[in-house]
């Protein structure tokens, strides 16, 4: 699925593109970007009684602002009662790097996230949350389907291969399933 447009207006479609696509082809894992929680509830409350896990990605605390955390409590813990997981790191491509690009650097890490950008943010952004996810040791090397968005909402879905951030060159985006074309 092509969309004329990024943002919040594809989520439903692109969430329901990834759950159809995972009932039918056995995949058993889900990664869902979400900043605020209201994504993730979504994809939570769509996939509640199918049979693959739900792990929904947070930015980490202080990402916007020190000592903030954009991700309601309240949602998280709906989520974690319709059986899914939240899961808070630090983003694979952002971390130290931006730390010293805001000294004035070009770092590799953003040099990596500006390539994946090329394919649109949501595609940057469901490769480095599946990397998150196995870090964190909540997905097995099997293939999952990663759901994230431009801004918000969802209009991004992929099926990867996910490996750890230390080996991120070893992930593999093996089909796209959604995506905005003007981004």
């Amino acid at each position: 699925m092509y969309f004329k447009k990024p943002g919040t207006c594809n989520t439903e479609a692109t969430l329901t593109i990834a759950k159809k696509t995972a009932l039918e082809r056995g995949v058993k894992q889900m990664v869902i970007a979400s900043t605020s929680g209201s994504t993730g509830l979504w994809a939570a409350e769509l996939c509640r009684d199918e049979p693959f896990v739900i792990i929904v990605v947070t930015h980490n605390r202080g990402f916007r602002e020190s000592e903030t955390q954009e991700f309601d409590e309240v949602i998280r813990q709906k989520i974690e009662k319709l059986g899914g997981k939240v899961y808070t790191g630090t983003m694979v491509l952002r971390g130290l790097g931006t730390a010293i690009r805001n000294q004035g650097g070009y770092t590799h890490e953003q040099a990596v996230a500006d390539t994946l950008r090329m394919m649109g943010q949501g595609m940057k952004v469901c490769v480095e949350i599946t990397a998150m996810v196995y870090d964190g040791g909540l997905i097995t090397p099997q293939d999952v389907i990663a759901v994230a968005g431009t801004g918000r909402g969802a209009d991004t879905a992929a099926i990867l291969k996910p490996y750890s951030s230390n080996n991120f060159f070893q992930i593999k985006i093996r089909e796209i399933l959604a995506k905005p074309i003007n981004f």
